[in-house]
């Protein structure tokens, strides 16, 4: 037809770093991410308590911070996050660790956390932090799957005390031999 051009087509799912206006959507997907993922396993005061923590002033100031965050944005809308940097566990033989990977629970189950999960681990790769390593709480099964589904290999075991309750966390890896 005369005149009439396609639009451009873009990518609709887009991971990048973290930027100051991702603020009020980093904290309402772990709001809800938080709130989906550990319902019953903390204390609802408790859980309360970690997702108010985690304030847009908070993301403001981790991003202030340089913590590497990568955004899962889909159609324009930020669906995920994960933070990541060197290793804080001692013995994994891993140089770099994901922090957290949460998503909106509507992403969950689509790829995405894969996609995610991959985009970080090469983040890691390139900045030389070979082998990675993740604590997620025991009791997260879906996690815990999750993490088994992406190859980790279950190292071993740590805990976290909190609302006088002690949390077991199970630590999983990959080894740079394991890519």
């Amino acid at each position: 037809m005369p005149g009439y051009h396609l639009p451009m087509t873009t990518s609709l799912v887009e991971l990048r770093p973290a930027r100051h206006d991702d603020t009020a959507s980093l904290a309402a997907v772990h709001a809800e991410a938080w709130r989906l993922a550990y319902r019953g396993m903390l204390d609802g005061l408790d859980l309360e308590r970690f997702v108010a923590r985690r304030s847009r002033g908070w993301w403001h100031d981790a991003i202030d911070k340089g913590v590497e965050i990568e955004v899962l944005e889909v159609a324009g809308e930020v669906a995920g996050y994960a933070s990541y940097g060197p290793c804080r566990m001692r013995g994994t033989g891993c140089a770099g660790e994901l922090y957290e990977l949460y998503l909106k629970p509507e992403y969950q189950g689509l790829g995405f956390g894969r996609r995610l999960f991959a985009s970080v681990r090469t983040c890691l790769e390139r900045r030389g932090l070979k082998g990675l390593a993740v604590r997620v709480l025991t009791d997260n099964e879906p996690a815990c799957g999750f993490y088994a589904a992406l190859g980790g290999v279950l190292t071993g075991r740590s805990w976290h005390q909190t609302g006088g309750k002690r949390l077991e966390l199970s630590i999983y890896c990959w080894h740079e031999t394991d890519r």
